[in-house]
């Protein structure tokens, strides 16, 4: 009896025991570790807030590109006067020869042959040359002159009458550049490919920016993908406005635009940029004809240039010719001047078409382009 108390005593005690063990608990799934948690836990985030940030530079504003600084061209007035060393050097041989033969003792017939074929070779032209070669001859034989001084005087006063014969100076060859009212006037540059009408166009701008003229230059030769970058150049040197389209575009609206802008922006000349042609080619002058028509219902066209390379002779002659029929030529621009002792072609084309050259290209500077003085031009073939 008191084996089995003993035993049931025990087993209490034994199951007491088992009571007070705590038992194992279920394993809960990890959770991933929450953003800024580490083995500091929150701490760790604070301490993150905290911290300083790096600030990220602001986006570099883009730099435009500095703007071309304007050129100040000089006045038009005493440009030839200027550059009368630059024409000397070319016509330098024309005036020695004359002034060498006219000063002979005796002058017989060859002599006064070889005269006129000096002239004759200046691109004077034959009937232009016999004429000047018989005035000399009679003055010579009535005055007697034999001196270099006379025989100078003699030679500079005949080439003057033939240079100006039939033309007011002061008139015929003033450039007509001045707005008539709310109108800009109007320049159109014509002629063949290769006579330098792009250059001449922008060198024109500085002349009349030199005069203190604003200029809207119109870039109507569309068939050449450089011409319009060119004037473009050119009308940024001086602040003249540029008009311009797509290569290939109608050269009558690029004009009729550009009078646009002229008439728009209250400038005083608008100059037109023609396409270079052949004189020979119809439907190219035609087109020019309708470049014309077409800025005359905005505007009056004042004067049309003709380009003429003073080297080409009786080609250039030609091609003057063709040009007045189509366009009514108001002056002419001998460019190249300086590069040929030939300058005589002055009083042939003033005599072949009655038009008078207004401008003369002596240099490939961009000042190099000068408004034709007579007095200057001959001063600068017999000197003195």
């Amino acid at each position: 009896m008191i084996l089995i108390i003993a035993l049931a005593v025990l087993a209490l005690v034994v199951g007491g025991l088992l009571l007070l063990r705590p038992g194992r608990r279920a394993a809960r799934p990890q959770q991933p570790p929450q953003p800024g948690e580490g083995a500091g836990g929150t701490a760790v985030l604070e301490k993150d807030l905290q911290a300083p940030t790096l600030e990220r530079a602001p986006p570099a504003e883009p730099v435009a590109p500095p703007k071309p600084e304007i050129e100040i061209p000089p006045p038009s007035a005493g440009r030839l006067v200027r550059l009368r060393a630059r024409l000397a050097r070319s016509q330098n041989a024309l005036g020695l020869t004359l002034l060498g033969l006219l000063s002979r003792d005796t002058l017989d017939d060859d002599d006064w042959d070889e005269i006129e074929d000096t002239l004759i070779s200046a691109d004077i032209g034959v009937s232009v040359a016999r004429e000047i070669a018989e005035a000399l001859r009679t003055r010579v034989q009535v005055m007697g002159a034999r001196t270099p001084d006379e025989v100078r005087a003699l030679l500079k006063e005949e080439l003057v009458r033939q240079v100006t014969n039939g033309f007011d100076e002061s008139a015929d060859r003033a450039l007509r550049t001045t707005p008539h009212g709310n109108r800009p006037a109007v320049v159109m540059v014509v002629g063949v490919n290769g006579t330098g009408k792009t250059t001449t166009c922008g060198k024109l701008a500085r002349v009349l920016v030199g005069d203190g003229r604003s200029v809207v230059l119109g870039a109507a030769d569309t068939f050449r993908a450089a011409a319009a970058d060119q004037l473009e150049t050119w009308g940024t040197r001086v602040g003249a406005q540029v008009v311009r389209k797509d290569e290939g575009a109608d050269p009558a609206s690029v004009a009729f635009d550009a009078v646009r802008q002229g008439i728009e922006s209250k400038v005083d000349t608008v100059i037109v940029d023609t396409a270079g042609r052949l004189h020979t080619k119809t439907g190219l002058m035609d087109e020019l004809g309708k470049v014309k028509r077409v800025v005359e219902k905005q505007a009056a066209v004042d004067e049309v240039l003709l380009v003429l390379d003073a080297t080409t002779g009786q080609n250039g002659m030609q091609q003057a010719r063709v040009f007045a029929e189509v366009v009514n030529v108001t002056g002419i621009v001998l460019t190249k001047l300086d590069g040929t002792a030939k300058g005589g072609i002055v009083i042939q084309v003033q005599r072949e078409l009655g038009v008078p050259v207004k401008l003369v290209g002596l240099g490939e500077g961009p000042d190099d382009l000068a408004p034709f003085e007579a007095e200057a031009f001959v001063d600068a073939i017999v000197g003195g």
